[in-house]
């Protein structure tokens, strides 16, 4: 049975306000030499504790995986460069139980096959909101493939849409029409994934969910077997953007959060429940983050994107594959960090 959760509107301590400030005010400079930031590649071993070998995806395991995740999408060959590494050893975070960090986990084929699905194929699925669809009538350029999750990645990309397009706000007196450009470059921040989140109430609305992507779902499932994907916030990153201290309380069980993180890095931070202690972690490309037992409800924030760091064979997406046929929005990504936030809803 689920323990009692937070509260879903109680305030986040001072401390880590504070910190949050901090960190979002730090060059690239500073938080290479900041002791107090944890890097995946080489963490300090009087900051956390490796997970045991028994605890990883062997190589062969994960070889299966892209090949069987990537069924559908566009993924180019990648050589395996100091970019293109495979997982390193996973840890805990010491000041934290229950919060693990797995280096390099989503392997660069993965990477790029996470992107065309979710934004070449569930961008352009009705049933998953974006924020847009708050203040504008969306419109879906047409169909030429399949948009349910299964394995055909659909031709219907937002990115293939005309970028001088405009989208029609719901209230003219409030809202500027805005161009596909505009919202594929800063004006699209968030979509989500089966159960949709209502921001406003901090609850899931009851009616019957959209249905998770299959794909996507089943690939967690495999990474991480404790947690069934319900429901997911794909957030969209450019430099300067932040995600204030909160923390994940709305479902009806404690199942562990799942967060992975694609091109540029993230300053992560995460703290308990008063904030005495905290964590503070260099999220790279591919790296993923296990929130459980003790840190479930951790409070967490997203203080920083560090420009400029989005792994070199990545940069060129989404023109990096499918006959390098988006030119228009070439490197797109080289100044985006793109999240995707899962969590269990309920016990099944």
């Amino acid at each position: 049975m689920a323990s009692q959760s937070p509260d879903a509107h109680a305030l986040p301590p001072a401390s880590m306000k504070d910190l949050f400030k901090q960190r979002r005010k730090q060059s690239l400079a500073s938080i290479e030499s900041d002791s107090g930031i944890i890097d995946p590649r080489s963490p300090s071993p009087a900051l956390v504790t490796f997970l045991a070998p028994s605890d990883h995806i062997p190589k062969a395991a994960l070889q299966d995986l892209e090949l069987k995740f990537a069924k559908g999408a566009d993924v180019p060959d990648l050589l395996q460069t100091e970019d293109t590494r495979l997982p390193e050893a996973a840890f805990e975070i010491n000041a934290l139980p229950g919060l693990y960090v797995f280096p390099s986990l989503v392997t660069p084929q993965l990477q790029i096959a996470l992107l065309e699905k979710l934004l070449h194929r569930d961008l352009t699925n009705p049933v998953h909101k974006t924020n847009l669809h708050l203040h504008y009538d969306v419109e879906y350029p047409a169909s030429k493939g399949k948009i349910d999750g299964s394995d055909d990645v659909s031709s219907s990309s937002f990115f293939s849409a005309d970028i001088q397009a405009s989208l029609v706000p719901k209230d003219p007196a409030v809202h500027r029409p805005i161009t596909y450009r505009q919202v594929l470059d800063s004006k699209l921040r968030w979509m989500t994934l089966g159960g949709q989140y209502d921001w406003t109430q901090k609850i899931y609305p009851n009616e019957v969910p959209p249905v998770f992507p299959p794909d996507i779902a089943s690939l967690l499932k495999t990474l991480f077997p404790t947690v069934d994907a319900q429901a997911a916030i794909v957030n969209f990153y450019s430099p300067g953007d932040t995600l204030s201290v909160h923390r994940d309380v709305s479902e009806d069980c404690d199942r562990d959060l799942i967060s992975i993180s694609i091109g540029c890095d993230g300053i992560f931070l995460a703290g308990n429940e008063d904030g005495s202690e905290v964590a503070t972690v260099r999220l790279r490309s591919g790296d993923a983050i296990l929130m459980s037992g003790r840190s479930r409800y951790a409070w967490h924030a997203v203080p920083k994107i560090v420009a400029g760091t989005c792994p070199a064979w990545l940069q060129a997406w989404p023109n990096i594959s499918n006959g390098h046929k988006y030119q228009e929005w070439n490197g797109w990504i080289k100044n985006k960090r793109i999240n995707l936030n899962v969590r269990q809803m309920k016990e099944r």
